[in-house]
């Protein structure tokens, strides 16, 4: 199997949608059932686990892993980091945004004759 970063998008959405069929079923319910359940369409449902759901908003994700009990899993994807000492400023306070300097670049005068 290629890593994922190999995957366009569309493949992407489609290995998604593919593998949560499988949570779906495992977890014994239709795809009108988890609709009800995430106060979605049926239609919702299925464009996402065709993989034809192209622009399914974050939110509508979530609602469809409630539905089938799986968004404790988002933990495993993106779990809570230690504090980075390498955020901090020099007051303990945390850093809020992340800033570049910008290169001082000579600006050449053009002279028109």
């Amino acid at each position: 199997m290629a890593q994922l970063k190999d995957y366009s998008i569309p493949e992407l959405i489609h290995l998604l949608g593919s593998r949560y069929r499988d949570y779906r079923q495992r977890a014994n319910m239709t795809q009108k059932e988890v609709a009800e359940r995430a106060g979605l369409s049926v239609v919702t449902v299925y464009k996402f686990e065709s993989g034809t759901a192209n622009n399914l908003s974050l939110g509508t994700f979530l609602l469809l892993l409630k539905a089938v009990g799986w968004i404790e899993a988002l933990d495993e994807l993106m779990p809570e980091l230690p504090p980075s000492p390498y955020l901090m400023k020099d007051n303990d306070r945390k850093v809020q945004r992340i800033r570049h300097k910008q290169e001082k670049t000579s600006k050449l005068k053009i002279k028109v004759l």
